[in-house]
């Protein structure tokens, strides 16, 4: 049986002209530690730097600061908190950053990307007041100098904000919010071919190709090659548009994965492991897309990889309130709300920026719930990959079944003549059997060192 959720105590209400008074003591405050020019020489540290740090580089900083605490069992965040500790009695002037998660009594915190935007003694108080002044919100990125805790205070706080998603924070009003903007069909293509030896991404290429804004499903069965499929993606994006921002959202996944992507992709790569809780796969997705969308505000192209959308919409389902209405599998009709939501907010912008979304969804789990969650995406996307487990089984990589793959509205990506030789290839490829569709392309395609040849060489 379910727990209702807990109703959050907002506290005392504040009366306008109580706000409007503790909005202009920030503000004064604001404007002083603005006014006063930093010292000649006067020692900066940033949190960002201490954040990226290792546990052995943390230890050896806190010798230097003559910190002589015990350490063992200390967490990360921990170490870096004594050092910050440490530095106030220096006058040490301190800049923090982090993407802004604003909580139900309306303040908020900036966490950090290095811990997944987990909840950390590190994060940067930001006040209501500031909040409503300059008009951020979730998902902003913002970096700032701040003031230690005062008496009675637990955290370092925001004094200053210098930047919000690298401009001046008289940028933001400017801004049209995410919602506003006009979606389009994908129609910038993104190569995922880098080498010839590549053969993976250059049959996905030429089988669902992808475009700036696409959302597209990777569906799979266990041990098919998802993960390894992503693994390319991410380098082939990094790769050709190092201009693009990329984000691994890994759910519920192995911890050992999670430090194979971290050493394999050059983007940020953000995770919650199957050891911790629904709620907390539920805020570091959410997390995610809110710094998404607020990217695409500002005109960026922005790329996630998601692995997987089965096992958030598991997440959401545990922790959306109770309906009453259930579906087969035991999932509840709210539950997949939130998780559409998030997959559809991948499109491309008419206005400039986009927001690509490539999700992997699982089948053949032995899971009724994993099957209803998959019907319930299928067909939201706008393009497929399918993985076989026969094609699979006969270790042939990728093992992609060709005949149900396929992106919509593929005209607007390919070049006409490359559109026309596409069509040829597919009806041929068609008539076959997917392990045989498949190992025949790899045979053609190896002996060529780009699509661009392979597809002037088809004797059509």
């Amino acid at each position: 049986m379910r727990r209702r959720p807990v109703p959050v105590n907002l506290g005392p209400q504040l009366s306008p002209e109580q706000m409007a008074a503790i909005d202009a003591a920030e503000a004064a405050e604001e404007r002083a530690a603005a006014a006063v020019p930093l010292p000649p020489g006067a020692k900066v540290t940033e949190i960002g730097a201490l954040q990226r740090m290792d546990i052995e580089t943390l230890l050896k900083t806190l010798k230097k600061e003559g910190i002589e605490e015990p350490t063992v069992g200390v967490k990360k965040q921990d170490l870096v908190f004594k050092i910050l500790k440490a530095q106030v009695s220096r006058q040490v002037v301190m800049f923090g950053e982090g993407v802004l998660e604003v909580l139900p009594d309306g303040f908020g915190f900036l966490r950090s990307p290095w811990y997944s935007y987990m909840p950390s003694p590190d994060d940067i108080y930001i006040s209501p007041s500031q909040i409503r002044r300059f008009g951020i919100r979730t998902g902003n990125f913002v970096r700032g100098q701040i003031r230690p805790p005062k008496e009675g205070e637990r955290y370092f706080a925001l004094l200053r904000v210098e930047t919000i998603n690298g401009e001046p924070p008289e940028a933001l009003p400017g801004k049209m919010p995410f919602d506003e903007l006009v979606p389009l069909y994908p129609h910038r293509r993104i190569l995922l071919e880098t080498e010839p030896k590549g053969t993976e991404m250059r049959i996905m290429d030429l089988v669902a190709p992808l475009g700036f804004g696409q959302r597209a499903l990777i569906v799979s069965p266990p041990r098919a090659g998802k993960t390894m499929i992503l693994q390319k993606i991410a380098h082939s994006v990094t790769t050709n548009y190092p201009k693009a921002r990329l984000i691994v959202l890994l759910i519920d996944e192995r911890p050992e994965e999670v430090t194979d992507m971290e050493r394999t992709v050059k983007g940020e790569v953000i995770s919650s492991t199957f050891d911790e809780p629904a709620s907390r796969h539920v805020q570091v997705a959410e997390m995610v897309i809110e710094k998404a969308r607020r990217l695409c505000e500002y005109g960026e192209d922005v790329v996630i990889l998601l692995d997987s959308i089965t096992r958030l919409g598991r997440a959401y389902n545990t922790e959306v309130p109770h309906s009453g209405k259930i579906l087969s599998g035991g999932v509840d009709a709210n539950a997949l709300q939130k998780p559409k939501r998030f997959f559809g907010a991948a499109r491309n912008i008419e206005e400039g920026g986009s927001l690509t979304i490539i999700a992997t969804a699982l089948i053949e789990t032995g899971s009724r719930m994993d099957e209803v969650i998959f019907e319930e995406f299928k067909g939201t996307g706008n393009s497929e990959l399918i993985l076989d487990r026969t094609v699979s089984d006969r270790r042939i990589w990728p093992a992609i079944d060709i005949s149900r793959s396929g992106t919509r509205k593929e005209e607007l990506l390919f070049d006409p003549e490359e559109l026309r030789r596409v069509w040829i290839l597919r009806k041929v490829l068609n008539d076959m059997q997917p392990a045989e569709a498949m190992e025949l392309l790899l045979e053609k395609v190896k002996k060529t060192k780009s699509n661009a040849e392979f597809l002037m060489g088809l004797n059509l």
